[in-house]
């Protein structure tokens, strides 16, 4: 997968797994407004990748973000939508509400994405930082990582995703207390809330572990397993019944594939399935 003019992010490819790289080391990693559109970029093409079939993200240098780059933000580009062209209050809101809008899109797309996305966090996770990794399908993390939604530091409301997001990730609770403080909570206690599904001793451990999980993913059905990320994705959206009523539609309809006949034949004959994805 080649990068296309990325300034922000590298795609690499490993077999099956895609791999975005928050690659800003000198700036911590801090979001500029270009970065959520290079983020959506990326999952698009991830997504239209037909060889691919999980995705991990990770990040350069000493922490994985520190958040929104306050110093582009503070040159008004969220006030303005970046066009510095309001005629009057009401055009200068609605600027900012689109660019609000269109930013929120960029992290829904890896949520989008058909492939599973896993999160690998090391050092602080800061803010938008937080909006990133809950689009993710799940997050693994080192020892040394904290996690803040640092927004109300700073006399803002998230408004990228994760205060839509992370109470049915962490909890009512946990996400009220995370979300009002903006206190950074510790690795230990991301693992107890199930912010996280397991903490590894160091940022080479920790991308590893997100390695393995995306390796195991990728050797499934690719039909089974992107059509239980679309099965779960609805649920999380909808009664009981009506997750219910979806799957049994998906399954009626996807079922019978080669992959369900490959991995009935691998299994008569003892061997491990090599599933194609059809």
């Amino acid at each position: 997968m080649a990068n296309k003019d990325y300034e922000s992010i590298r795609v690499e490819r490993n077999g099956a797994v895609a791999e975005v790289v928050l690659d800003r080391p000198e700036a911590l990693n801090a979001m500029r407004i270009s970065f959520f559109y290079e983020i959506k970029r990326a999952f698009e093409e991830i997504a239209g990748d037909d060889d691919i079939r999980a995705a991990v993200i990770w990040a350069e240098g000493r922490l994985f973000t520190a958040g929104l780059d306050l110093k582009e933000a503070a040159g008004g580009v969220l006030g303005s939508g970046g066009n510095g062209s309001a005629s009057s209050q009401a055009s200068s809101n609605l600027s900012a509400y689109q660019t609000i809008k269109n930013l929120q899109d960029c992290f829904t797309a890896i949520e989008r994405c058909p492939k599973p996305v896993i999160a690998a966090v090391h050092g602080k996770c800061i803010g938008g930082g937080l909006d990133l990794i809950t689009a993710c399908d799940f997050r693994v993390c080192a020892a040394d990582a904290c996690f803040s939604i640092f927004e109300t530091k700073i006399a803002i409301v998230a408004d990228v995703g994760t205060l839509q997001r992370i109470t049915p990730i962490v909890g009512k609770g946990m996400a009220r207390e995370m979300a009002y403080t903006g206190a950074f909570i510790n690795a230990d206690r991301a693992l107890g809330c199930g912010l996280v599904n397991s903490v590894h001793a160091d940022k080479d451990a920790t991308v590893e572990a997100a390695r393995q999980f995306a390796a195991e993913i990728a050797a499934n059905s690719p039909l089974a397993v992107q059509g239980t990320k679309m099965v779960l994705n609805y649920a999380d959206e909808h009664s009981t019944a009506e997750g219910l009523e979806h799957v049994a539609q998906w399954n009626s309809s996807f079922m019978l594939s080669k992959d369900l006949e490959e991995a009935i034949a691998a299994f008569v004959e003892k061997r491990p399935p090599d599933f194609k994805g059809y």
